[in-house]
């Protein structure tokens, strides 16, 4: 059982072997990772797709934005709510966007216009490590965990679908799971689409 202690210092490793990536390896992961979400159905099809902003090195989504734009599916990105939960409001690009108070930039809209985690029908999630159980490390807030814990119990992917989105070198051996965590279904790197299930090695 890993310590907070060995927990965090593996978050700083992941996080120093992501930031130094170059411009050009961010890009050409940002190609790989469309053409694997594309074997994805529902991302082929489906209307709401939910993603992130890329910050500190994370897996940039631009081309992600335009193939869905391109089908005229719809994308959202996460805004921070109450209680460690997040809400998704859609966003196009030039949208104006504002940043939280975390410093991520998420959409400007009226709460009214925004759309609750059980209304999506994949969220692309972004993550420090993770494994083929679909075990994720994340920055430790517990924002996504909390979001989605309807999804806890679920045996087989029920909507939303949720895609874990990294690089292959963020994948590690096993990352142990604690009771609130949600495991992902899918893992997009820019190299494959790994279908997660319980127990894979």
């Amino acid at each position: 059982m890993l310590t907070e202690d060995a927990r965090s210092a593996l978050r700083s490793s992941l996080r120093a072997r992501r930031l130094a990536l170059s411009v050009a390896q961010r890009m050409a992961a940002a190609d790989g990772v469309l053409g694997s979400l594309s074997q994805l159905a529902e991302f082929q099809v489906d209307e709401r797709i939910a993603g992130y902003w890329a910050i500190a090195g994370e897996l940039p989504l631009h081309r992600v934005v335009a193939d869905l734009t391109r089908r005229g599916q719809h994308y959202f990105l996460p805004c921070i709510r109450k209680q460690r939960r997040l809400a998704f409001a859609r966003w196009t690009s030039g949208a104006d966007m504002q940043a939280n108070r975390l410093g991520i930039p998420e959409p400007v809209c009226a709460a009214k216009d925004l759309v609750v985690p059980g209304m999506l029908d994949v969220v692309l999630v972004p993550l420090l490590g993770f494994d083929r159980s679909g075990h994720r490390l994340g920055y430790g807030g517990g924002y996504y965990d909390t979001s989605l814990a309807f999804l806890r119990d679920r045996t087989e992917p029920e909507s939303p679908v949720l895609v874990g989105v990294g690089y292959a070198m963020q994948e590690v051996d096993s990352i142990e799971s604690h009771a609130h965590d949600v495991r992902l279904d899918y893992i997009a790197t820019e190299n494959e689409l790994i279908e997660c299930k319980a127990g894979q090695a």
